[in-house]
């Protein structure tokens, strides 16, 4: 699939999986939804849920490492910041060939433009937080909180999942 065709279809996730309301009890749903999933799967992966204000869910995967906070952190960062999925910046920035620092003067250090972090966004509200994976290579990451905001949502998850 080309840059073009991932920017197309994120777009479209984006577009998709919105919340009529988002509140505590939504975001232990989704993430135990994310957790159950990586536990059906053995992945080791972390799984944060965080508002623009707080942090709402939090979950460590056996075989996840002390590097994915950080990568959690930074992804989220890019969603916060863009009110975009990481990934969609990432495959913009792929697209123009340039990097976070380099077109925005935003540091690595804070800022991963990679696939696992996709926003929370609420009809007539807009993005309120994100809710964010890391630990696989990042489309499966994007693709897995894909997956899980699809079958909250009541969405069909193969018709938006971005294919291998």
């Amino acid at each position: 699939m080309s840059l073009e065709q991932d920017i197309e279809l994120i777009a479209k996730q984006e577009e998709v999986l919105v919340f009529d309301q988002f509140d505590a009890s939504t975001a232990w749903r989704l993430g135990t939804a994310l957790q159950a999933l990586a536990a059906s799967r053995s992945l080791p992966v972390v799984i944060d849920i965080s508002l623009h204000s707080m942090p709402l869910f939090y979950a460590a995967m056996p075989g996840s490492t002390p590097d994915n906070p950080r990568w959690v952190r930074r992804k989220r960062n890019v969603v916060l910041h863009f009110l975009q999925s990481s990934y969609a910046v990432g495959r913009r920035l792929a697209l123009q060939d340039a990097t976070i620092e380099s077109k925005f003067a935003l540091p690595d250090a804070d800022y991963a433009v990679h696939g696992g972090s996709f926003p929370i966004t609420v009809k007539g509200t807009g993005c309120i937080g994100a809710v964010t994976v890391s630990g696989l290579p990042q489309r499966d990451d994007h693709n897995l909180v894909v997956e899980a905001l699809a079958d909250i949502l009541g969405y069909e998850e193969r018709e938006l999942r971005l294919p291998q």
